[in-house]
């Protein structure tokens, strides 16, 4: 019986992951598919791109509740099950970045699957497993893309600090060390879909934004 909870669990997981808030927002306010904009992804950034500030902060916030839901979901339901909070957590972000109601054909017939980058899903994966986590993470992610000025690397640097957050707890309280692991296992995830921003990155041809965009328009 626990098993097929378990399997409901990270199903559901899966599938409140996957939804496209970004898709769902632009598509209602602008009338247009953000698969063909920009980046083509459904996460806060390209919805900012598409849309503005309002939009693109609107999808971020809906993507860290639909992952931390999920694990406040798992928690309530197996709350001993310290393992599958952070698969929960994981599976969530799956949906973000592969989502079952993003398929489509491109017009080469292909079907394709796509998604987001997964940052704020992973941000809040995190949240669900240590609530408090959010006043770390919401000032550490606008320093990096504010004053450091790459809204990638924001994404790639949350689950590492977000794992160290929960090693921190984990050394001085006894915290869960099997949540330690959900930022590493993410990280992979979110390199993974990054690939294109880590070439610009290590080209110095990434975009900028935040205040080192502003202040590179006034020189």
């Amino acid at each position: 019986m626990q098993n097929l909870l378990i399997i409901g669990i990270l199903i559901l997981a899966y599938c409140i992951g996957s939804i496209p808030w970004g898709y769902i927002l632009i598509k209602v306010f602008k009338g247009i598919d953000i698969r063909d904009i920009e980046s083509g992804r459904t996460g806060g950034t390209n919805t900012m791109r598409a849309s503005g500030f309002s939009l693109g902060l609107t999808t971020s916030l809906l993507d860290i509740l639909k992952s931390a839901s999920v694990v406040w979901i798992a928690k309530y339901l197996l709350p001993d099950s310290y393992w599958i909070h952070v698969l929960a957590a994981l599976a969530a972000v799956i949906g973000h970045n592969y989502s079952i109601y993003m398929i489509r054909r491109d017009q080469n017939g292909k079907i394709t699957i796509s998604g987001g980058a997964g940052g704020a899903p992973a941000t809040g994966g995190i949240v669900g497993l240590w609530w408090p986590s959010i006043f770390i993470l919401v000032p550490a992610g606008y320093f990096i893309v504010m004053i450091i000025g790459y809204a990638s690397l924001a994404t790639m640097s949350l689950p590492l600090i977000g794992s160290l957050i929960l090693l921190i707890r984990f050394i001085y309280i006894g915290a869960p060390w099997q949540y330690i692991f959900f930022g590493l296992l993410v990280e992979i995830l979110i390199v993974w879909a990054l690939r294109p921003n880590i070439k610009r990155l290590m080209n110095g041809t990434e975009r900028i934004v935040g205040i080192r965009a502003k202040t590179k328009k006034q020189e």
